[in-house]
């Protein structure tokens, strides 16, 4: 498979480094740019030539990043920039990923998703096909439900989206917080279960088998989806909902 002279790929992951020497033996005359923070990323795109192929962790496995930047961060910057790119996302294999995948898979710069744990022959097999214009076949994996990324699309789904994130953060414990946290009317807060995320829940099968659906509920489930809550308030515009970041 012949790759283009001068393939310029972007590495963004807290790891970045581990990976990028023998990506650039293995490339040869590749130029490979690593990048391990956020404000590394932005350095590395903004006002710069297109990268041919961004690999990206989808999740960041230091503590900081893990909730402030991830690799659905990276596509939106992309975006954001002007510097739009195939991406390849290179996940752990675990559950916690879940929402973040469901994104993903309907994102169309992305180009490929593949395990750490399958190695680095993987890895570049990834790279050439992306770079040549390949798409690369995922691991089938059993029927998810409707992601999180559709079910906050539209005014209503905004409105769910900061009740959501404002709990997950921790800002909210009871609907008068929640009312300041998300910066609703008390009324709305006051609906969150009934009306917002409980009806969200059970579309996703995910309610638990005491019925109806309990308030405590819907704030236990937003501390399960805490991480792809914050990514997806962070990411559309909706930081004033989540005060300090968890740590």
């Amino acid at each position: 498979m012949h790759v283009p002279n001068r393939l310029r790929v972007l590495v963004a992951s807290p790891l970045g480094h581990v990976v990028a020497g023998p990506l650039q033996s293995a490339l040869e005359q590749a130029v490979v740019t690593v990048a391990i923070t956020e404000d590394e990323f932005t350095r590395s795109v903004a006002g710069h030539v297109r990268f041919d192929v961004v690999v990206a962790d989808l999740i960041w496995n230091r503590p900081d990043p893990e909730w402030c930047f991830d690799g659905l961060d990276v596509i939106d910057a992309l975006d954001k920039h002007e510097r739009q790119a195939p991406v390849i996302l290179a996940t752990h294999g675990h559950g916690l990923e879940d929402d973040h995948l469901d994104e993903a898979r309907l994102r169309n710069e992305v180009a490929a998703v593949i395990e750490k744990s399958d190695g680095f022959a993987t890895l570049m097999s990834a790279v050439h096909a992306v770079a040549v214009g390949q798409g690369v076949a995922e691991k089938p994996g059993p029927p998810r439900r409707t992601p999180l990324y559709e079910l906050f699309a539209g005014q209503r789904g905004h409105t769910a989206g900061r009740l959501a994130g404002a709990i997950a953060s921790g800002n909210a414990s009871d609907g008068a917080s929640l009312a300041r946290a998300a910066k609703v009317s008390p009324n709305t807060a006051n609906k969150v279960t009934s009306h917002y995320l409980g009806p969200l829940i059970e579309e996703r099968g995910e309610q638990p088998t005491s019925s109806p659906l309990t308030q405590a509920a819907v704030y236990r489930w937003c501390g399960l989806h805490a991480r792809y809550l914050i990514s997806w308030c962070r990411r559309h515009g909706h930081s004033d909902v989540l005060g300090p970041m968890p740590s």
